[in-house]
């Protein structure tokens, strides 16, 4: 640790130094952070977890050269407050990403959605501009899609990309087509300028969204500039798709042949870090927003490997993620961390390397893994599962208690709607909300990764993780003020009608009248 702190002063030392114009000649730029969150990919997706296809190369050799997370955690198991909280390093509960008009509800961030990131945040890119670092976001932002919540206003100097899901094609009429951005302004839609055929799945985009990265690469390392690369793309969120040469390559399908893509991309950029020569000088880390898409599955999904369910639930396969972190020459080649991992620690560890500290002035949930990372240290510390403005669980050590389990409701379950499919465990996954705050439900991870056998509540293992769990918990509740939440209303009117940019194109489209109402959020 004491090795981490002051390597940290240093850098922190010679960022003053060269601000005051006193840093040695040839003095040397905090490292260059490239952050890979990919959209729905689950943990069983690599093949360095276990996928028997193996079918991505390019992230097994980066695991070979780096670290391997296998448990690292998203924040929320939906893709918008997942977000919200790697780019703040706080729960959504505490940054306003999440609902009251409903009890354990996820929400996200639709194009009716009215909130978004608020202002009062401060965003990982707006904070490691005080270190000069060059930011940009490439594909999904999902933090809210009106003026107020751009990118380019939370610290972001470039974007290319959309601000929610690639879902469509829409008439234009009832509900507009997706805008893509480049900066202040769309330069087209999604199934218009940027077509996606949701018939073959052919569409360009990682192949766009791949160029956007290796650009601006070589442009900041032509300026000696240290930058910040926010690569999320979603190739691997439904409806899937990849461009044609990956089309029909993998032996899982559709999502496999996305996949594979997204796995030659990652390939191309760390060879670009390599043939620059800043490999030894930027950390590169890989993950996911949430578990996979199980509800889409066979064709439109991933693998969450042996764990519970999927996105949408705070079981295991809902919110553990792969995880690879790579930085030649600093992080040792194939190792394998048992550190519990939150997408939240990308935060506070981006700040370290950049020589800042986090806001003083706000609690914040990530965790500095430089430690962890460089000289393979264990941090104890909680992981904290909220669905909406509940939290269902928590885990310190290898065990897990569950306060809550829900997966969806009977209604939606007797639909086809199901988020465990092929793994009921009688309850466990129930279509009820069921409250255990009592006498929580427990589970040795180690022995028992799927949550199939709770622990008996007379035995005493679970007295003793009882008494483990129930003091950080109780800590944490004492210590919570929640956020304003930002996801409770809706509004067709502030849909993507009009965006910035729109009357180049000849693509401004009349909004209809203003209805404000609350959200609905059956699940």
């Amino acid at each position: 640790m004491a090795a981490v702190t002051a390597a940290t002063r240093w850098w922190r030392l010679l960022l003053v130094l060269s601000a005051a114009g006193l840093g040695t000649v040839g003095a040397p730029q905090p490292p260059n952070i490239v952050l890979m969150l990919m959209d729905d990919m689950g943990w069983g997706d690599l093949g360095v977890n276990g996928e028997p296809s193996r079918e991505t190369p390019n992230l097994d050799r980066m695991a070979a050269e780096g670290t391997l997370f296998p448990s690292f955690y998203s924040a929320n198991p939906l893709c918008s407050p997942s977000r919200a909280a790697l780019l703040t390093g706080r729960l959504p509960i505490r940054n306003g990403f999440y609902t009251t008009n409903g009890h354990a509800r996820n929400a996200y961030t639709p194009q009716d959605i009215v909130g978004g990131i608020p202002d009062s945040e401060r965003l990982l890119p707006e904070l490691l501009k005080e270190a000069s670092y060059a930011t940009k976001i490439v594909g999904k932002w999902h933090l809210g899609h009106r003026p107020q919540f751009h990118p380019l206003k939370h610290g972001f100097d470039e974007w290319f990309g959309s601000p929610n899901c690639h879902f469509g094609p829409y008439d234009n009429r009832a509900k507009p087509n997706i805008p893509v951005y480049r900066d202040w302004e769309m330069v087209g839609r999604f199934y218009e300028e940027f077509p996606i055929n949701l018939k073959t799945g052919e569409a360009n985009l990682t192949q766009i969204y791949l160029q956007e990265a290796l650009d601006f690469i070589k442009r900041q390392q032509s300026q000696h500039r240290p930058f910040f690369l926010y690569w999320a793309i979603d190739a691997t969120h439904s409806p899937v798709y990849a461009s044609k040469p990956f089309l029909g390559t993998s032996q899982r399908g559709r999502y496999g042949d996305a996949v594979r893509e997204v796995d030659d991309s990652v390939g191309q950029i760390l060879q670009l870090l390599r043939g620059l020569r800043i490999a030894e000088h930027t950390l590169v880390f890989f993950t996911s927003d949430n578990g996979a898409a199980l509800v889409s599955a066979p064709k439109q999904a991933g693998s969450n490997g042996p764990f519970l369910c999927g996105k949408q639930t705070t079981f295991e396969g809902g919110v553990r993620e792969p995880a690879i972190a790579w930085w030649p020459g600093h992080i040792p080649a194939g190792q394998v961390s048992h550190q519990l991992g939150s997408l939240m620690d990308l935060f506070t560890t981006s700040l370290s390397l950049a020589g800042l500290e986090p806001p003083s002035d706000r609690e914040i949930d990530g965790l500095d893994l430089l430690p962890v990372l460089l000289q393979g240290k264990l941090i104890d510390r909680p992981i904290f599962y909220y669905r909406g403005n509940e939290l269902m669980a928590a885990t310190v050590g290898q065990y897990k208690a569950h306060f809550w389990t829900w997966t969806n409701s009977w209604e939606e379950f007797r639909q086809g709607i199901n988020y465990c499919p092929g793994q009921n465990i009688s309850g466990v996954t129930t279509h009820t909300q069921e409250e255990h705050t009592s006498l929580p439900l427990l589970f040795h991870l180690g022995r028992d990764p799927g949550e199939r056998y709770p622990l008996s509540f007379v035995s005493a293992e679970y007295q003793d993780a009882l008494l483990r769990i129930t003091p950080a918990v109780w800590q944490h509740r004492k210590a919570l003020v929640p956020g304003q939440p930002q996801l409770n209303v809706c509004n067709p009117a502030v849909m993507n009608w009009a965006p910035p940019g729109c009357e180049k194109l000849g693509k401004c489209l009349t909004p209809p009248e203003s209805v404000p109402e609350k959200c609905s959020w059956p699940h």
